[in-house]
């Protein structure tokens, strides 16, 4: 029988093998390092261009912010000029509120009636004064509730008063001024 010996043939196939081994290693770990570089090259630019987005965007909220001050601004400048419109056109209404306020005073009081003073706060009206009779305060009474300028007379208190060493009633009674609009000037004017 012949002997061959494959020890060197086995040796040098598990060599090849080893460099065959060796090579597929280094390809692996190359391949590797290029797919770890390329994925983080990606996600670094992938996360730039987001950064990028962020900055536009945080830069767009700035402008819209300061235009949003800028809108209130204006809508606190248009609230103002209302209100100020506001406050002229009640001025121009209730201009003539005073005069017609004070001649139909002059004209209701009767006779024997005198008043000390004349306090307004809004819409109420408080009259305090003299009269030789309660009975004219009654009068007085019944024509601020006729008048179209006033209703709702009251009387709060009547009591006894000296005047001068005369012997008098002294009186406080509210009534509540009626707003006129100008239609019904100009009619009770074209009446009168």
């Amino acid at each position: 029988m012949i002997r061959i010996n494959l020890l060197p043939h086995r040796e040098l196939a598990r060599a090849a093998r080893r460099r065959q081994f060796g090579i597929l290693l280094g390809i692996a770990v190359a391949i590797g390092v290029v797919v770890v570089v390329l994925g983080h090259s990606v996600i670094a630019a992938r996360q730039a261009n987001q950064d990028a987005r962020n900055a536009f965007l945080e830069q767009e909220i700035a402008k819209l912010d300061g235009q949003i001050g800028e809108i209130k601004k204006i809508k606190e400048q248009t609230q103002a000029l209302l209100a100020r419109k506001q406050v002229v056109e009640t001025l121009q209404s209730n201009r003539t509120e005073v005069v017609h306020l004070f001649d139909q005073m002059i004209r209701l009081l009767p006779d024997g009636l005198y008043l000390k003073s004349f306090k307004q706060a809004g819409d109420v009206i408080t009259l305090t004064g003299y009269t030789q009779s309660s009975a004219r305060v009654s009068t007085l009474m019944r024509n601020l509730d006729d008048s179209p300028w006033f209703e709702s007379a009251s009387l709060v208190e009547i009591k006894a008063a000296t005047v001068n060493n005369l012997r008098a009633n002294e009186f406080v009674l509210t009534v509540k001024q009626t707003r006129q609009t100008p239609d019904s000037e100009s009619e009770k004017g074209g009446k009168a």
